[in-house]
């Protein structure tokens, strides 16, 4: 079950099946895919991911499937990974809060959302060996790139789980926070993402994107922060963050 509310520009989307760790089924992706298009047709400024109960996401629910029968290739190709290119192309700040189980499909959300908190008590790595399953939803670009390939082969192959403070020591996300104020630390840094520069935030979160995917060089990435400076300069929260400072008050941003 996918829980929807957008209050004050920032969009809430909560994985809340907790009794089976909020693993996913095909109508859960196609549940959050339709999240994540009403909250762009709310005009969310800001997006924050999070899920009930002891855990963020079990990965998928495979508690029917049936191997002999399972169209694997449809939930992973036709209907997961749009639904994470969608989750990474929000045209706003994305937030999520991690805690418990994040693993699988769980681990993918993660991947394709802009900042993530992270629980100290969180279990994060890829303990599919048991299943003859094999880590999937991003995973392994992710743990390749930050840990490198012995790291990320020794989690694999093993099964061990990263705690929250491990993962975000080595570079996986973006902050270590107590499992009992993790909501609160999420909720205020999306808020304050939504009453931000939410254009300047786009061009930050486009050239990021480029340097990863396209592997930019310093020149090249200098040269879309150039173009984005320039385009920018034409938008009426530029001016308002320019007026205010000149005027020594705080700027209110309209994200346009």
């Amino acid at each position: 079950m996918i829980d929807y509310r957008c209050v004050d520009d920032v969009a809430e989307i909560v994985l809340n099946a907790p009794g089976r760790r909020n693993a996913l089924g095909l109508d859960d992706l196609r549940a959050l895919a339709a999240a994540y298009d009403r909250a762009e047709a709310d005009g969310a400024r800001a997006v924050l991911l999070r899920g009930e109960g002891p855990s963020f996401c079990a990965g998928r629910d495979i508690s029917g499937v049936d191997p002999a029968t399972d169209d694997v290739a449809g939930y992973l190709d036709d209907t997961l990974a749009p639904l994470l290119r969608r989750m990474a192309g929000f045209p706003a700040p994305t937030f999520a809060a991690a805690h418990g189980a994040c693993v699988g499909v769980g681990l993918g959300l993660l991947i394709a959302t802009d900042v993530v908190f992270v629980a100290d008590t969180a279990k994060i790595g890829s303990p599919f060996a048991s299943l003859g399953a094999t880590l999937d939803s991003g995973g392994h670009a992710l743990f390749v790139e930050r840990l490198g390939t012995h790291a990320a082969l020794d989690l694999i192959y093993t099964g061990r789980m990263m705690t929250g403070d491990e993962a975000v020591r080595a570079g996986l996300f973006s902050r270590v926070v107590p499992a009992s104020e993790i909501r609160d630390a999420v909720d205020l840094a999306a808020r304050r993402a939504a009453a931000g520069p939410t254009e300047a935030f786009l061009a930050s979160k486009r050239i990021v994107s480029a340097i990863r995917d396209e592997r930019l060089g310093l020149w090249e990435a200098i040269a879309l922060e150039n173009r984005a400076q320039a385009a920018l300069a034409a938008t009426d929260d530029y001016r308002e963050g320019f007026q205010a400072f000149q005027a020594k008050r705080a700027p209110t941003f309209t994200g346009r």
